[in-house]
């Protein structure tokens, strides 16, 4: 296993972490916590969960491992998260940590994540006097948490404003050898300012180990593009820690030889994946953000609807599936943060024009709209289903 220095922390860490959200939900708790006693085995001492993973399972699994590993605390870290929603007071912040610390059976959090930062008015809400992020602080100063970091899915230049105030240690973000050209800007920014860079979705969200035969280019002699995935995000400086999700020994097997035996990636392999992903990905957005610098009138975020549409492309879904896929991308996802609705696309084609790889964006962002109105649709029918049960139940 290579090891290095978690930013300015003095933690080190191992280049693969164990990501706690793709346990076999279908075995018991104690098999699943015997996954994260072979990872230590195997050299990975980062472990990453957070409330809510697997049914709300994960941080009672990392519980029963950890517990079992209480002998070697000091030579693993522990991250867990809260949102700011969520926990919107200090109060309400310093009773999670009590939680996690009470189910992970540890005295103490080594990373706490100010989680899922989607929208900078939730990085505003866990920032506001007497809100999360002081909660944290005086749980820090207690000694119950040692290092207080984010988890966020905005935009690059959304990421290097919260990274200039210099209030967290480390980053975690997705970042992988599909999308790296539409993150980057964030990962490098981090990097740049001293901090640890977690990448969290390194194999796509399992879209690369489910489509391997598509994503064959992305591949080296002798690997598979799985391995070729993990081994960008650990052999990238400016990446730390690759956030792997692990369902079996096999899969932390695969990932640990891989971070064993993997070269540096070099600017210059950096260049040449970039323009490997782009010649092979002739109807896939490859994420460059050209469509993105303040050419649509909307302001509709071009670059992040066509991501979105790639899961179509990679993985052949339905138009009603992708109506479904459209609700989580609206609260969860891509399109977290958008100012404007595919449907308000005026066709001006300014987007497609800059386009470098002469995708037909107004047709796509067509296709979408479509998608929205039946997911509008069907939130509706969802929402009346609800109030009608209610109506129901105060009846009798």
């Amino acid at each position: 296993m290579v090891y290095s220095q978690y930013g300015t922390t003095g933690a080190r860490v191992s280049a693969v972490g164990f990501g706690g959200m793709r346990f076999d939900e279908s075995r018991p708790d104690a098999e699943n916590a015997r996954l994260l006693l072979y990872a230590q085995s195997k050299g990975i001492n980062y472990f990453d969960t957070a409330p809510g993973y697997c049914e709300d399972h994960s941080e009672d699994i990392f519980g029963i491992a950890l517990k079992q590993m209480a002998d070697i605390r000091d030579q693993i870290y522990i991250s867990t998260k809260g949102m700011p929603a969520n926990f919107n007071t200090a109060d309400k912040a310093r009773k999670a940590v009590e939680k996690s610390l009470k189910r992970l059976n540890v005295d103490k959090i080594d990373f706490y994540h100010v989680w899922c930062i989607r929208r900078m008015d939730q990085y505003e809400l866990a920032m506001k006097k007497g809100g999360q992020y002081e909660g944290l602080l005086k749980c820090k100063e207690e000694g119950l948490i040692d290092h207080i970091v984010i988890s966020t899915h905005l935009q690059g230049e959304q990421i290097c404003r919260v990274i200039e105030k210099k209030e967290f240690e480390g980053v975690l973000l997705g970042a992988n050898i599909l999308n790296f050209q539409y993150r980057w800007q964030g990962v490098q920014a981090a990097f740049g300012a001293g901090l640890g860079v977690v990448a969290m979705n390194p194999l796509a969200g399992g879209i690369i180990p489910k489509y391997q035969k598509q994503l064959a280019f992305l591949a080296s002699e002798n690997e598979t593009p799985t391995e070729a995935a993990i081994r960008f995000c650990v052999s990238c400086p400016q990446i730390t820690i690759a956030l792997v999700g692990f369902t079996t020994k096999e899969h932390i097997d695969i990932a640990c030889r891989v971070a064993t035996n993997c070269k540096p990636f070099t600017q210059t392999d950096i260049d040449r994946v970039k323009e490997h992903v782009s010649a092979n990905m002739n109807s896939l957005c490859t994420g460059c953000g050209y469509c993105m610098n303040n050419l649509c009138p909307k302001d509709i975020p071009i670059a992040n609807y066509m991501q979105s549409y790639n899961e179509k492309l990679l993985q052949h879904k339905s138009d009603k599936e992708m109506a479904e896929r459209v609700i989580f991308q609206h609260e969860w996802g891509y399109l977290a943060d958008r100012r404007a609705d595919a449907g308000d696309c005026t066709r001006c084609g300014e987007c497609e024009r800059a386009c470098t790889q002469h995708l037909d964006i107004i047709d796509r962002l067509g296709e979408m709209a479509g998608w929205e109105k039946r997911a509008k649709r069907r939130l509706r029918i969802r929402r009346i289903g609800r109030l009608v049960k209610r109506l129901r139940f105060w009846r009798f």
